[in-house]
């Protein structure tokens, strides 16, 4: 079946788009084109916007109840139900992601977003009336922000699309999303399931295209709130657009984050957790903790151990359930990682499994070599800045004290974990370290609790009750005057 596509999901229906221009979506694994659909231009941009603000000024989704909005989501909930294998294998064709991670994270996570924020908003308070200071009562009400531009990445495209489709649209928003480039497909199904849903024409619209039609989305005059996930480069961009125009915006963005192994952790047991922590999705992953901290007494031991493990991790066609390391989304992204591996050599880092060059076995694609870089001192490049590939640094520490101290000396904050026999000793650990959301022993995103990060990794919150806040406006009401 071909997964071709020739319009775009704009008020309501299938739109022909304004120009000729095409995407084309390649496989990383095979290098071959699975599907071309259309690139949006800044004129399919103002059509996306302009049915984005009449559904919200004239028509009937913001002025639903709650309880309305939540049964059209339910049943939008329903049919994705339905749809998971479908949309995790879209998924693995479009960017990689390796299959097995793909029917965990890619299409299984959305859905429960959407199920979680369906019981927050069961609960939330939309409107309540509460005791005023002059002696009388004031009702304090959400009220929706209005067009919404969701701007999702290509590495988990229906994770980070959901988390702000899902609670704009309950909280009575109307929606312009802008997929990646790259994964435009997956947002195709969507579309399908939401007009089976019910959703009102012109509540949601869905326009793929590049990065200079993103920065018209962004900067355009009818849209009210902008929701990004992506680079922090991309971020303060879009910040410094929504900031001139006192635009709302909540911006998820990079990462760097600092797995602490403390000295009684169950090595065994530390490595089988960091398989996942450090090299999710083979290492696209903005929460993926790549820098491996070590006590000094116990570090030739965490290396070699690490080495093992990632030595031992199967790499290649990400169709295949064994693979646990698929290929880089594009061959861009394949020579950026390589070239971060050629420059962690050149800055002394010792370089104890991987290393440039095609894993074994493999002819095509855009693939790189798991790799661990040992020595590695935290002011090294490696370790500061966002790679996005399989490739950690294990950095040396002295005591608990040093290791807080090197997990913070980041420009990023946004997970972390640590491993420890000792639950208190952990937690403490977790209290100081200044990261948006942390792991003892394990790492998970729970969607009734608000997930984002500290310093460069971003504005605002998504998940939990604070995430479906971030889609409202307050509003004070004082239904009579106070008495004199």
């Amino acid at each position: 079946m071909s997964l071709d596509r020739d319009s775009f999901f704009i008020d309501g229906g299938w739109a022909a788009p304004a120009t000729s221009a095409t995407l084309q979506v390649v496989s990383p694994h095979s290098e071959q084109v699975v599907a071309t659909v259309p690139e949006g231009s800044n004129a399919d941009v103002d059509a996306a916007v302009a049915s984005a603000r009449r559904a919200f000024d004239e028509g009937p989704w913001p002025r639903m109840s709650p309880e309305e909005r939540i049964e059209v989501i339910q049943a939008f909930s329903m049919l994705y139900a339905g749809k998971l294998t479908e949309m995790a294998g879209l998924i693995t064709t479009e960017m990689g992601s390796p299959t097995s991670f793909a029917n965990l994270a890619q299409s299984p996570a959305p859905w429960m977003q959407i199920e979680s924020f369906l019981t927050i908003a069961r609960a939330f308070a939309w409107e309540e009336t509460r005791p005023g200071a002059l002696g009388a009562d004031v009702i304090v009400r959400r009220e929706p922000v209005g067009v919404v531009a969701a701007i999702p990445p290509w590495n988990v495209p229906q994770f980070t699309t959901i988390s702000k489709v899902v609670p704009a649209l309950l909280a009575g928003n109307t929606v312009v999303v802008k997929p990646a480039p790259e994964t435009p497909l997956d947002a195709y199904l969507m579309a399908e399931l939401l007009a089976e849903a019910g959703v009102p024409a012109g509540v949601v619209n869905i326009v793929a295209a590049g990065r200079e039609v993103g920065e018209h989305l962004v900067a355009h005059p009818g849209v009210d709130k902008v929701a990004f996930t992506g680079s922090t480069a991309a971020g303060r961009k879009i910040a410094a657009v929504c900031g001139e125009q006192l635009k709302r915006v909540s911006l998820e963005l990079g990462g760097k984050s600092a797995a602490i192994v403390l000295d009684d952790a169950d090595l065994a047991a530390t490595m089988e957790g960091l398989k996942f922590v450090a090299l999710m999705n083979s290492g696209q992953a903005c929460v993926a903790q790549t820098r491996i901290l070590a006590s000094r007494k116990n570090y030739g031991a965490v290396v070699d151990a690490l080495a093992e493990t990632v030595s031992g991790m199967a790499v290649g066609d990400p169709e295949d359930p064994a693979t646990e390391i698929g290929p880089m989304v594009a061959q861009r992204q394949q020579e950026r990682v390589e070239k971060y591996i050629a420059l962690g050599q050149e800055e002394g880092a010792r370089l104890v499994v991987g290393g440039n060059g095609m894993p074994d076995g493999l002819s095509s694609g855009w693939y790189v070599r798991p790799t661990v870089f040992a020595d590695v001192d935290n002011r090294m490049r490696i370790a500061q800045e966002e790679i996005f590939g399989p490739v950690l640094s294990v950095i040396p520490y002295d005591d608990v004290d040093d290791a807080v101290r090197i997990a913070n000396e980041s420009d990023y904050g946004l997970a972390g974990t640590v491993w420890t026999a000792d639950q208190s000793a952990g937690l403490d650990v977790a209290r100081r370290v200044r990261a948006g959301t942390y792991g003892v022993n394990t790492y998970t995103m729970d969607f009734a609790a608000p997930f984002g990060g500290f310093k460069a990794s971003g504005i605002g919150r998504e998940f939990g009750p604070e995430g479906l806040a971030q889609y409202t406006e307050l509003k004070a009401i004082y239904p009579s005057a106070p008495a004199m």
